[in-house]
């Protein structure tokens, strides 16, 4: 069965390179000055300028592992191998660690890439009716800088100063040639992004219409999606935006038939019939065949050299604490077995059965189970279920981005926050159900959302830091801000254990030894701090962050 996978088509991008390769977004000239007139010629050229923005989202330092590092500021990861930039875990925050600064050029770059793509189609559209191929692609690349500049924009932006952007059609040549205007709020930002994701949902196709080779790439309802979370943390800032959570969340269902997948594990297989669910919203396709393609994750987190199957890289380990808060909903419930290995805990692995243990790296008697199925089967790595380059451990999945879930919490958020806690109970309780747990009690209080976000969605891209941030910062729900704070402050704890070949083996449990105790978080912390050099570059035009 053929998948859309933007990696395995980057051999023929190269071309686009033009459009702004550097790794600073804030340099005043861009590298090169093309045009749609000498570029936007045919719809192979559309394609390939849209491959070339998608391009460093494949970067193993972008969603392979380097997003993840952050996390560890929260409490339910640590990493499995010394790392050099601690700061990231203990909220030292200084903006110049190579994990912070590698994400945010390959953002800077994937977003001039789909805002050039987005003016030059826009130019051609002025002279002549786009075909269909580019009218898609005029609303890929509405999408990818929509979401590029989301990313950018929470990370970095607040309510006392914004991110760099202006949108290239603003200007003669559908290009910037200088710094672009710092915000004076992230809310301009999330203004401009809904205009985009707006966009974005009037060109793009229906999920529907897409035949086999394109179902990897975004639709309306991904569009959609986006745009219930930009307003869930526009609704930091600005309450009233809870409304439009839950307007678009309402829409997902009765416009786009979105819900719930029948089982939770359904979102994490090597099953190509169920990567198309009902709950997906937008993922990255990974193929394992060839040189790979898609995120590197699955590997990263797998046993430091699989126990002499497989290269496994034996980042980011699931500390004591988030196996607790999972434990709560009952022991052997599916979402913590589907998604963390505990010693003793049985699982297949290249067709066979074994019990998990960890001899390899720090210690935390965990490791990350949420996308293992695919290392499952016999003979993984020559049947294309994991990749045979051991270097590159993709898998065969369908990783997920944005799935529905996510977007049912969100709303479930908004009814919260807005008074109504019978409301959030029910979508709440839709999960449960869906998990087998027990229902909770309606009114659902702020712990059950909190519960809820933290078990059902561990270890995917959604962001768990940023949730503990905002809600930290809002204080319209001091029960959620305090569940925030405790965590934040929190030293992660995991298991030592006497003899850690052997899976039976007793334990104890501790602080994590590979960092100190956090600083105490504070809420200028919401946005991280720009790197020195991009300051000094800017010459002015580039503000730092307040508090750093």
């Amino acid at each position: 069965m053929k998948q859309y996978n933007f990696a395995a088509a980057l051999g023929t991008v190269l071309l686009v390179l033009f459009l702004s390769s550097c790794e600073d977004f804030l340099d005043v000239k861009p590298e090169g000055q093309g045009n749609a007139t000498n570029y936007f010629n045919n719809d192979f050229q559309a394609k390939e300028a849209i491959e070339g923005a998608y391009a460093p989202i494949d970067e193993e330092d972008f969603y392979g592992r380097g997003f993840f590092y952050e996390q560890a500021g929260a409490n339910d990861i640590v990493w499995g191998r010394t790392r050099d930039f601690n700061s990231l875990a203990t909220l030292s925050y200084t903006g110049n660690e190579s994990a912070l600064r590698d994400v945010l050029g390959m953002l800077s770059t994937s977003l001039a890439r789909a805002n050039w793509i987005t003016a030059q189609l826009l130019l051609k559209q002025a002279r002549t009716p786009l075909t269909p191929v580019e009218t898609r692609s005029l609303g890929e690349a509405y999408f990818l800088r929509g979401y590029m500049h989301f990313l950018l924009a929470y990370r970095y932006g607040s309510d006392k100063l914004g991110v760099p952007f202006d949108k290239y059609e603003d200007f003669p040549e559908g290009i910037n040639p200088a710094i672009p205007t710092q915000r004076a709020t992230v809310m301009e930002n999330f203004a401009l992004i809904i205009e985009d994701f707006q966009n974005a949902e009037k060109y793009l196709p229906r999920f529907e219409t897409y035949g086999p080779e394109d179902k990897g790439r975004p639709s309306k309802f991904s569009a959609v999606g986006f745009m219930s979370k930009v307003y869930a943390y526009w609704a930091t800032f600005e309450p009233a935006k809870w409304d439009n959570v839950i307007a678009e969340v309402d829409k997902l269902e009765n416009e786009y038939g979105r819900g719930l997948a029948d089982r939770f594990s359904d979102n994490f297989t090597s099953d190509f019939s169920k990567w198309w669910n009902r709950e997906y919203l937008y993922s990255f396709a990974s193929i394992a065949t060839g040189d790979g393609g898609g995120p590197k994750f699955p590997g990263v987190v797998l046993e430091n050299k699989g126990w002499g199957k497989y290269n496994g890289w034996g980042y980011f380990k699931p500390t004591l604490d988030i196996y607790e808060e999972m434990l709560k909903d009952g022991e052997g419930n599916e979402r913590l077995t589907r998604s963390i290995l505990a010693y003793g805990q049985e699982f297949p692995y290249f067709g066979e059965k074994r019990k998990f243990y960890s001899t390899s790296d720090l210690e935390t008697g965990f490791q990350i189970n949420k996308y293992m199925e695919p290392f499952g089967h016999a003979n993984a790595d020559k049947d294309g279920y994991v990749n045979p380059n051991g270097n590159s451990p993709t898998a065969r999945i369908n990783f997920p981005i944005l799935r529905f879930a996510d977007c049912l919490l969100l709303r479930a958020e908004a009814r919260l926050m807005k008074g109504d806690g019978n409301a959030a109970a029910k979508d709440i309780n839709r999960l449960r159900t869906r998990a087998k747990v027990a229902p909770i009690t309606a009114p659902a209080t702020a712990q059950d959302l909190y519960h809820e976000r933290r078990v059902e969605l561990a270890f995917e891209y959604t962001d768990h830091l940023y949730d503990l941030k905002r809600w930290h910062f809002q204080n319209g729900n001091a029960e959620l801000k305090a569940l925030a704070a405790k965590e934040l402050n929190a030293r992660p704890r995991v298991r030592f254990y006497e003899d850690r070949s052997k899976p039976e083996s007793a334990f104890t449990t501790g602080f994590y030894q590979d960092y100190p105790n956090k600083n105490t978080y504070r809420d200028y912390m919401i946005a991280f701090p720009w790197p020195t050099e991009n300051v000094l570059k800017a010459n002015g035009k580039l503000k730092q962050n307040p508090g750093y």
